[in-house]
């Protein structure tokens, strides 16, 4: 049952058993990863999206860390265990998840960080050009960072702001465009956009690319150098499975190393940061990106992650990815008719990352009932229900237990209860 055809042709004949879920599982090649990561029993957890599960070898491996490196090698560490290079060590492990090179890639900051970075970069590269392009559907940190950028540093500069699809953004490019930056896989709908497309019509106009692959790496196979992207973001605490505060990543093709250059400049980009020189020169690699000290520790967990995906074949995680929101959408649209649930998603699967959304009037309700019955989704303004589908840790069976108690959820009308009407700070 691995071929994506075989599987849609089942989703097709109706056949949808609970035998036959089992037997989904039962043929998958990355079912065994589930094995890696520490979950509770019972929990269905379909945020990954949002934050990854914890690898189960996080926890000893940070006591050791702590215990022989701080404890025990204290100031020593930062170069008896690398801990100063592994914002480009570990970058260059997570290249090749990218298409990108070894020495493009830099783990550091957050994404809102280097995407300030990579954006006053980028500008300054394009210099005479009056606009820079986005899209209204993108994650609004982003967009406050661009309206930063420009009001702060580039108040000549218009944001022109898209409708959110490829056609319009398209249209949006002209050759007074200096940078276009946009999310590659959308934070509520799920939709992807076409990144080798719009990459090429921003060049033959002239513009630099900057993509937010945030709700990509981890999950989707991408190829940025392919591609010939001229600069990526994002974070390492959802997909990448990298816990709260994970370093976030940033991408510079090799092409524009020379000429790109960090407004930040802190003392860990200098070229010669331990001559502590009053005067500064910036390195000449990718760190000339980094600013500040790293957070070592938010560092080790993520190493562990990249353990794990070490191992990973990607053609077969985005089969699964696919596989695993197809099921959902087709197992919503057989239970769940009649409830007032709409499809927020692309329905074609080539078109749509590894999350699925739904709408509904009472969402935030439904979904604090969800979670209270150890299903857990998150919750998007004004009235978006959001389940992401992590195929490392996501089985086919808990994709059919989780429409089964949301189907319950509906039919009993439990999400009434006056303490699933409780917004809480974090959705």
């Amino acid at each position: 049952m691995n071929n994506i055809n075989q599987f849609a042709g089942v989703l097709n004949s109706g056949n949808l058993k609970y035998e036959t879920i089992v037997e989904f599982d039962a043929c998958d090649p990355l079912a065994s990863f589930a094995e890696e990561f520490d979950l509770p029993n019972g929990l269905i957890y379909l945020d990954g999206n949002s934050l990854g599960a914890m690898p189960k070898t996080v926890p000893g491996y940070l006591e050791n860390e702590i215990k022989e490196g701080w404890a025990k090698g204290l100031i020593r560490s930062w170069n008896g265990k690398g801990w100063h290079n592994m914002p480009l060590t570990l970058g260059n492990r997570l290249a090749p998840m990218m298409g990108a090179e070894a020495g493009e890639v830099l783990l550091v900051d957050s994404t809102s960080l280097n995407l300030f970075k990579t954006l006053v970069a980028a500008i300054k590269m394009r210099p005479g050009r009056s606009n820079v392009v986005s899209e209204k559907g993108n994650f609004p940190s982003d967009v406050h960072i661009m309206h930063g950028v420009l009001d702060n540093f580039f108040p000549q500069i218009n944001l022109v702001l898209a409708e959110a699809n490829d056609e319009d953004i398209l249209s949006c490019i002209t050759t007074e465009t200096a940078v276009v930056t946009l999310t590659h896989v959308n934070y509520k709908t799920g939709e992807i956009r076409n990144m080798a497309r719009i990459t090429k019509v921003a060049h033959e106009m002239g513009a630099l690319v900057i993509w937010d692959l945030a709700h990509t790496l981890g999950a989707l196979p991408v190829d940025l150098n392919a591609c010939k992207v001229d600069f990526a973001v994002g974070c390492s605490y959802k997909y990448l499975n990298g816990g709260h505060g994970a370093p976030a990543y940033l991408f510079v093709a090799a092409r524009h190393l020379k000429e790109a250059q960090n407004t930040l400049t802190g003392w860990q980009g200098h070229a010669k940061p331990f001559d502590f020189e009053i005067d500064y020169e910036p390195a000449e690699s990718v760190e000339k990106f980094r600013c500040g000290t790293p957070a070592i520790f938010s560092y080790l967990a993520l190493e562990k992650s990249l353990d794990i995906f070490d191992l990973v074949n990607f053609a077969e995680l985005r089969e699964k990815s696919k596989n695993l929101t197809q099921l959902f959408i087709t197992l919503i649209e057989h239970t769940c008719a009649g409830f007032g649930l709409e499809l927020y998603s692309p329905r074609d699967s080539e078109k749509r990352g590894s999350h699925v959304s739904l709408t509904h009037v009472h969402g935030w309700e439904i979904m604090q009932a969800l979670i209270s019955r150890d299903v857990i989704g998150d919750f998007r303004a004004p009235n978006i229900l959001r389940f992401g589908f992590t195929p490392l840790y996501t089985s086919y069976v808990d994709v059919w237990h989780s429409v089964n108690i949301l189907h319950d959820i509906l039919d009993k009308e439990s999400w009434k209860d006056p303490a699933f009407s409780v917004r809480a700070l974090v959705t």
